[in-house]
């Protein structure tokens, strides 16, 4: 039996053990109730995919009201959301698996019918560059302070829910990298124009989730970051100030980074004369004792194992995972053989994926999302 690298453990900062480093990536599924409470759906989807993968990170859930992105997004913004809470940690920590739960506020990728008629907010007055996208309100001061209060309040309740710990979501366009981004952020007060002043927003967020966790936490809970290391934008996060912003994040209290790529191998997204991996740039200015998480597109355990050797932490495995709920557990098993790699429509129940998040693949990731017809073909 081979002995792959990624079956290996890993001691956090914090000094939580994690069993393996294979992680399960948050990934939109839009399928909780209108108020954002849990349904048994998403519980069953959640439990099938648990007990293998060394965390299980959930799909985003929104601090405040008018942090919701989405029609079907799960709510953390107050002690009602409890109960449900409780219930999704509880069906993820199976076995060794670390149950951490993604917070996050849209800021401007959202409208107003998903507001229920607000305005969208976001650092500064400035739509997103995406068709149909509403001119969003700019926070004030004072809004700004209470976001950053959501996010502690947030990660109280993921405590007391019962969560080994949060992911923050500074990445794929939402308000943490808005308020880091020059093209989202136009401020002239504290919160924004200089690069460090953009940094300002992120890193307060996180020395409240830190603070939070030091006075609430009965036990050692786990704190990530996860952002996107540039935009297409312009003016965009470029890289260098990504791996400045890398830079400080080494001094904060985070047990892991968390990077989003399309392609965990590619380099720069915005200057092709950059063909050096992003991970490899981020991994060179991260701290010795800051694990690194990097995604985009593994499905196979050579490609795992690929990037742990390359230097790489953790691999966090997304649609392979919606596909092959017990890719872990098959490798463990020495039955690689046995993984799946494509899936039909009539494997939807058996896998336990609620219908809307099997219509956001097939709408938003169909070339990218395997899918056996009645012929036995593959549509890519």
């Amino acid at each position: 039996m081979k002995k792959w690298h990624f079956l290996n453990s890993y001691k956090l900062r914090n000094g939580v053990t994690i069993a393996n480093r294979i992680a399960m990536s948050p990934m939109t599924e839009k399928s909780s109730f209108h108020d954002g409470t849990i349904t048994t759906d998403e519980l069953n989807y959640y439990h099938s995919r648990a007990g293998g993968v060394g965390m299980l990170i959930t799909g985003c859930a929104n601090v405040n009201d008018l942090g919701k992105g989405f029609e079907g997004e799960l709510s953390i913004t107050n002690e009602a959301m409890l109960p449900g809470l409780q219930r999704l940690a509880r069906t993820i920590k199976v076995g060794h698996t670390k149950a951490i739960l993604q917070i996050f506020s849209a800021g401007r990728m959202t409208n107003s019918k998903i507001l229920r008629g607000q305005q969208p907010v976001s650092a500064s007055a400035i739509p997103s560059l995406r068709p149909d996208a509403e001119i969003p309100r700019a926070l004030t001061e004072a809004e700004v302070e209470q976001t950053i209060k959501d996010f502690g309040n947030a990660t109280k309740l993921a405590i007391e829910a019962g969560f080994d710990g949060v992911e923050l979501h500074g990445a794929n366009t939402y308000l943490l990298q808005q308020f880091f981004s020059p093209h989202s952020n136009r401020r002239t007060d504290q919160w924004g124009g200089s690069l460090d002043k953009r940094m300002a927003f992120p890193l307060a967020v996180i020395e409240e989730a830190t603070r939070v966790i030091k006075e609430t936490a009965d036990r050692p809970f786990i704190l990530g970051y996860r952002l996107s290391p540039e935009e297409r934008e312009e003016p965009g996060i470029r890289l260098e100030d990504t791996l400045e912003f890398v830079k400080k994040l080494n001094k904060t209290a985070i047990d892991y980074l968390h990077i989003s790529l399309a392609d965990a191998w590619a380099g720069s997204i915005v200057d092709s004369t950059q063909t050096t991996p992003v991970f490899e740039q981020i991994k060179a200015v991260l701290a010795d004792d800051l694990p690194l998480i990097t995604v985009g597109h593994v499905a196979s355990p050579q490609q795992a194992d690929a990037l742990i050797d390359a230097g790489n932490d953790f691999v966090a495995m997304g649609r392979e995972l919606i596909r092959e709920p017990q890719w872990i557990q098959k490798v463990q098993n020495d039955d690689e053989s046995a993984i799946r790699y494509t899936i039909s429509e009539s494997d939807r129940a058996e896998l336990q994926i609620p219908r809307p998040l099997w219509q956001f693949l097939l709408e938003s990731f169909g070339r990218g999302f395997p899918l056996s017809t009645d012929e036995n073909q593959i549509i890519h």
